[in-house]
């Protein structure tokens, strides 16, 4: 009896220890397909850029993200912001607006791992837009950080300089990542302060539709018409941009940010794997090298938060 009842007792202890494992690696798994569908998103954005233009693809993205999160936001039962909400969702959507605008237009002009790879530098600039508009300290470790970050830049860019293969679109590619980096930095910041004031599905919801509202005051001028094509690659991006959203939504309510932070840098093997597969993009030492020591100085101002703090 006693035999058996410690049987059963380790039996449970296993069970639980099994659940336990399982629960913790579930958010993990979630933030892992969200960064693979991101890079999917991605992908397929670039494919119809090289077609239809930056523009076209990214308002019709956002138009088909404001329809499918639509029925998300009324199955929550239709949650209006309030007028400091409706503040920060605008502002955030302009903002966003440049930073995916510049994005994409980099992107289509050098490959996709090596566009990922400077992006990466948005953390270290945050710091520094947390200094400014939170009122937070600049550390030793933010500067460290941050020279870490543009000598990973400088790595990349030197590769291709080294290699003869840096064109006048590839040195525009680059410095538009580059300018598109600082306005995701900004995004960081003001991330924080929107969370504190809606939810995710209005969040969602609200971003998409200012998203739209703001590429179409330019659809006069610029806006082309998609062929067959494109547009169903387009309508994929803004699936894949929902799915990812919902993943990483997911997945961050249950784990803490520091145990997930280190999954966004897998980003880099999904673009370059998409990169290769859908571009025929080659991924060379120097931007492996660069990268390598961007992630290692926005560690380094990971660890000045959770340290200093």
């Amino acid at each position: 009896m006693l035999m058996d009842s410690a049987a059963a007792s380790q039996d449970h202890h296993r069970s639980s220890a099994h659940n336990s494992a399982h629960n913790s690696a579930m958010p993990v798994l979630a933030v892992v397909a969200g960064i693979a569908t991101f890079s999917a998103m991605d992908a397929t954005i670039k494919g119809a850029s090289l077609v239809v233009g930056v523009y076209t693809a990214l308002l019709l993205r956002n138009l088909f993200g404001t329809l499918l999160t639509l029925p998300l936001w009324l199955f929550a039962g239709r949650p209006r912001p309030s007028r400091a909400a409706l503040k920060v969702h605008a502002l955030r959507a302009a903002i966003t607006s440049a930073m995916a605008a510049l994005f994409f237009y980099g992107l289509v002009r050098i490959p996709m791992a090596e566009g990922i790879a400077i992006s990466f530098i948005s953390p270290i600039i945050a710091l520094y837009f947390a200094a400014l508009l939170l009122g937070e300290t600049i550390r030793r470790r933010a500067v460290v950080a941050s020279l870490l970050g543009i000598l990973g830049v400088l790595v990349i860019g030197a590769g291709r300089f080294g290699s003869g293969s840096y064109s006048g679109q590839a040195a525009e590619g680059t410095a538009a990542i580059l300018l598109s980096a600082v306005f995701y930095a900004a995004n960081l910041v003001l991330q924080r302060k929107q969370a504190l004031l809606a939810r995710p599905v209005e969040i969602a919801q609200f971003q998409n539709l200012f998203l739209t509202l703001i590429f179409l005051a330019f659809s006069p001028w610029l806006a082309v018409m998609p062929d067959r094509h494109s547009l169903l690659l387009i309508l994929a991006g803004a699936a894949l941009a929902t799915s990812a959203l919902l993943f990483l939504s997911w997945g961050y309510a249950r784990a803490e940010t520091q145990v997930l932070l280190p999954i966004e840098y897998t980003g880099f093997l999904w673009a370059a794997l998409l990169g290769w597969l859908m571009f025929g993009e080659r991924l060379d030492i120097p931007t492996v090298a660069g990268t390598i020591l961007i992630v290692i100085g926005c560690w380094t101002g990971a660890r000045n938060a959770n340290v200093e703090s």
